[in-house]
């Protein structure tokens, strides 16, 4: 895992430890120094440590004006033992609600795993949404299998066409436009 970097061709464009409005404004990462792991897998010095000892994060690109931001996950999810949802919610979804963000686009093709906990989180972060929404992108089919067998996809907008997307091939913009395109005609059914 030490080599799975937070993808790095949008820097040129955002950078969540230079912008003042970001939970992670005036960070400092080190190229060298592995402190944060995932039991005994070390990762990359350039996640974001959120205050969980198995799920780590990287604000990819953030939009005010639009009102979206995009996010990476690495690691398992892990709301049984760690309660990751609190710690998500209140320490980074909040802020960047509270800065005008209501569309969240979660990437997870390294998220390991799921253990689930209880939905009050998700819930809460939904009702906040208004006329935002949450969506997951190229999670692994067991997670969501897991996420839609406890029913938190009623929270979310997963599968489908968000399983597979080549979402490194997109500008931020071009991705954005292309997940909300899907999002609002799924809504429209």
């Amino acid at each position: 895992m030490h080599e799975i970097e937070p993808y790095f061709n949008w820097r040129h464009l955002y950078v969540s430890s230079e912008d003042e409005r970001s939970p992670f404004y005036d960070r400092e990462y080190s190229e060298f120094e592995y402190t944060d792991q995932v039991y005994n897998y070390v990762l990359h010095p350039q996640w974001d440590n959120i205050g969980s000892p198995t799920l780590f994060l990287k604000i990819l690109y953030t939009d005010y004006d639009e009102g979206y931001t995009i996010i990476e996950l690495i690691g398992e999810w892990n709301d049984a033992i760690h309660n990751d949802i609190m710690t998500l919610k209140r320490d980074i979804i909040e802020h960047l609600i509270y800065e005008g963000i209501d569309k969240f686009i979660l990437i997870g093709e390294n998220v390991l795993n799921f253990h689930y906990s209880d939905d009050c989180y998700y819930e809460e972060w939904f009702d906040e949404l208004e006329d935002g929404y949450i969506a997951l992108v190229n999670f692994h089919d067991h997670v969501v299998r897991e996420f839609n067998e406890i029913h938190l996809d009623q929270y979310f907008v997963l599968g489908g066409d968000l399983e597979d997307i080549s979402w490194r091939t997109y500008a931020p913009k071009q991705f954005f436009k292309r997940i909300d395109g899907y999002v609002q005609k799924r809504l429209s059914i």
